[in-house]
């Protein structure tokens, strides 16, 4: 028999969570609930939960904060923002704390399914990446414990795009197929999002040495980017 998945959903509102509920224990899910910040964050912390759509404002502690203590204790958890706050400022917040992705309210039932699909399907791929990634400045990334030395750490998704740029042997890879590989979304679904690039700002900010100009991750106008690493490898 094939385990449920098993989902947590932290929203206030009311006839929000309910239909999210009903919609995801539909389409065959176990799912859980909390309806304010402080029994969210204990429900999340607790690592039952195979992912967690997260809303951002609740009341209590809200969602901005949940996702940086669910980050501190576990650096693999998938987790969803699901906002009314669109503004860069705040998706950049919710990404850089951690989360896999976001989704502005209001948004489409069957496209919100699909990217909670695509998210659990990518955190179920195993690891086929080599241990270590050397890059052309000389940093050394450890893939394996998500970090570069002492002083940088990067979450699972931030490391899962280094590793499939740098699986491509130099060529420049698009947003659209960053979206495909590395957040597993099928090729046929049109969304808007500029999850790619924040975490491609969010990396160049840990790697390069002047994240204005950046020579480890380059921009190849009209295709994508191309990971840069050293050649003695």
């Amino acid at each position: 028999m094939v385990k449920k998945m098993h989902l947590l959903i932290v929203e206030d509102e009311v006839a929000i969570r309910t239909g999210l509920v009903d919609v995801f224990v539909y389409h065959g899910y176990d799912v859980d609930f909390a309806e304010h910040g402080e029994e969210g964050l204990r429900k999340a912390l607790s690592g039952l939960y195979d992912l967690i759509l997260l809303d951002v404002m609740l009341p209590g502690i809200n969602g901005f904060e949940i996702c940086e203590r669910i980050r501190q204790q576990d650096r693999y958890q998938p987790v969803i923002m699901l906002t009314a706050r669109t503004s860069d400022e705040d998706i950049v917040q919710g990404l850089t704390l951690g989360a896999d992705d976001y989704v502005s309210k209001p948004f489409s039932v069957t496209q919100l399914v699909l990217r909670v699909q695509a998210v659990l399907r990518r955190a179920r791929i195993g690891d086929e990446m080599e241990a270590e990634i050397h890059l052309k400045n000389g940093l050394l990334i450890d893939t394996q414990n998500l970090c570069a030395g002492d002083d940088v750490v990067f979450t699972r998704r931030e490391m899962d795009v280094l590793e499939y740029l740098n699986s491509q042997a130099g060529r420049p890879v698009s947003r659209e197929e960053l979206l495909v590989k590395v957040w597993g979304y099928a090729s046929q679904m049109e969304i808007e999002t500029r999850t790619v690039d924040i975490h491609i700002a969010k990396l160049r900010r840990k790697i390069e040495q002047d994240a204005s100009n950046p020579e480890v991750i380059v921009t190849v106008r009209g295709a994508g980017y191309r990971l840069m690493v050293s050649m003695s490898e």
